[in-house]
């Protein structure tokens, strides 16, 4: 019987040690981090930037790896540099009842040179699966990540804003630039 249970156990340490991997949670470096937010008219681009998203990575540094990936901040934080616009927009979105996106990734895979992630997106009580496509950037002390995604405001029942009786287009442009600590 003592066999049995010594073989069992070997059995598992070497079966379980291959599929044992080092990901751990990064520390993001929050000054080096945010989401910029585009939407067009025919006669102008707003942009927004948000310098307090919170961002957390699980990643694998010995294979230069990123395992998953969230993400989530407060509509309020975007600066367009005009407190007027942006009071609009807060409007516009229902800011108080839905105060924060978030993301929470379901995959994150590797495309050539980029990573594909893919995940659940909620905005405005609204949740829908989107693709960002990013790039990571690793150093001796830090992995950085780039990226982009486009999502529809009337998927998101966003009711598009107007300027002289002409609505901005559909496509809200985002992209993000965020830092963790290795």
């Amino acid at each position: 019987m003592a066999r049995i249970v010594n073989a069992a156990v070997c059995l598992f340490l070497l079966i379980g040690s291959t599929g044992w991997t080092q990901t751990k949670q990064l520390e993001l470096l929050k000054d080096e981090s945010s989401i910029t937010y585009r939407i067009v008219h025919p006669l102008h681009e707003i942009e927004a930037t948000s310098r307090d998203a919170t961002y957390q990575l699980q990643a694998d540094p010995s294979k230069k790896e990123i395992v998953s990936v969230a993400a989530s901040v407060d509509v309020m934080t975007f600066d367009s540099g005009n407190s007027n616009r942006d009071s609009h927009a807060m409007e516009v979105i229902d800011a108080i009842s839905y105060p924060e996106v978030s993301f929470v990734s379901s995959s994150v895979t590797e495309v050539g040179d980029s990573l594909k992630v893919t995940g659940k997106l909620t905005f405005h009580g609204v949740t829908q699966d989107i693709v960002a496509m990013a790039s990571s950037k690793w150093s001796a002390d830090k992995v950085q990540v780039n990226g982009a995604f486009i999502l529809s405001l009337t998927a998101f029942k966003i009711e598009r804003p107007s300027l002289l009786m002409i609505p901005v287009e559909d496509a809200l442009r985002f992209t993000f630039t965020a830092a963790w600590k290795l």
